[in-house]
């Protein structure tokens, strides 16, 4: 299982990587381990806001549906269209090409109370 060491994580299983005030978010590995194989992803629109701990998006699997919870406050300027046709990019490249949704954050300070890969990884036991 990977937990890159770049990305910050909430205990909700997302992650997110940094890019100037833009936060691309998706799911951790061992969010989509536990889920199966994913298929489907409802996303937000682009334009859409949302708080910190909000459920921003959903995930389904053949065994269960999950929600992602936005990790920062802010604005959807993107999302992942490929994931309309191929969800399973989440399930092969949970870090990558499986990302759900960029925010442009409006508070970047959130940031602070997110873990590092360590702290993550002691969340699962």
């Amino acid at each position: 299982m990977e937990f890159p060491t770049d990305l910050k994580y909430a205990e909700t299983h997302e992650w997110v990587k940094v890019e100037g005030d833009i936060a691309i978010v998706g799911i951790t590995d061992h969010a989509q381990d536990q889920l199966g194989e994913i298929v489907f992803a409802e996303l937000p629109e682009v334009g859409d806001t949302f708080e910190k701990g909000e459920e921003m998006c959903s995930v389904e699997s053949s065994k269960a549906v999950g929600e992602a919870l936005a990790p920062v406050s802010g604005e959807i300027v993107e999302i992942n269209e490929a994931l309309e046709d191929e969800p399973e990019k989440i399930n092969a490249d949970p870090y990558g090409e499986g990302f759900l949704v960029k925010i442009k954050m409006s508070d970047p300070s959130e940031l602070d109370s997110l873990l590092d890969a360590e702290g993550y990884k002691a969340t699962l036991g």
